[in-house]
């Protein structure tokens, strides 16, 4: 079924079609969230809120946007208001714990044992270098490089122009290619 089709049944309240719904953008939202985020527990915990916010929230979504857009905007914000939540709960949150840093289903399982632990050590790089860009450069980045956004679809997520949305990328790629050559 289209996306169009699936989202009219479920606006109506056909909670199969909304199940089908998620099942095509769970994937992106974890990502988003965990990228976001940092830590695959919290990012899960982030993803069900976004859905469940979308539930409530569909007979309000009258597809200004697609759907795909509106779910980064409700992740971006899911994930900030869990940070500032956590902020208050635990002092600053870190991206440095190793062992919770990326959900392993990432992980390229042809690779050998020295290619894995390369792999392991590139991503926790990756993860502590995005947890210190800035939270509008982390946003776009994590968008446009791990759930595969395009400019248009990163501006209408976070109301800026395409023309700020390619900057703020090349400026946060930037940034974390002087960290990540700092770091390894």
């Amino acid at each position: 079924m289209d996306e169009q089709t699936l989202l009219a049944l479920a606006k109506r309240g056909d909670q199969a079609a909304f199940g089908q719904l998620m099942e095509r953008y769970e994937k992106q939202v974890y990502r988003q969230a965990l990228g976001l985020l940092g830590h695959p527990e919290d990012a899960a915990d982030v993803t069900q809120e976004v859905f469940f916010k979308a539930w409530r929230g569909l007979p309000s979504f009258h597809g200004d946007s697609s759907f795909s857009t509106w779910l980064y905007r409700l992740t971006g914000n899911a994930a900030i208001d869990f940070l500032r939540r956590e902020k208050k709960r635990r002092g600053d949150l870190s991206l440095d714990d190793a062992d919770r840093c990326w959900d392993s289903r990432l992980t390229d399982p042809a690779a050998t044992p020295g290619q894995a632990l390369a792999q392991k050590e590139l991503r926790q790089a990756v993860l502590r270098g995005l947890g210190q860009l800035s939270e509008e450069h982390r946003q776009v980045l994590v968008l446009r490089e791990l759930n595969g956004a395009s400019y248009e679809e990163i501006g209408q997520a976070l109301d800026l122009p395409p023309g700020t949305v390619k900057s703020r990328v090349a400026r946060a790629r930037l940034a974390l290619a002087k960290l990540l050559r700092e770091q390894l």
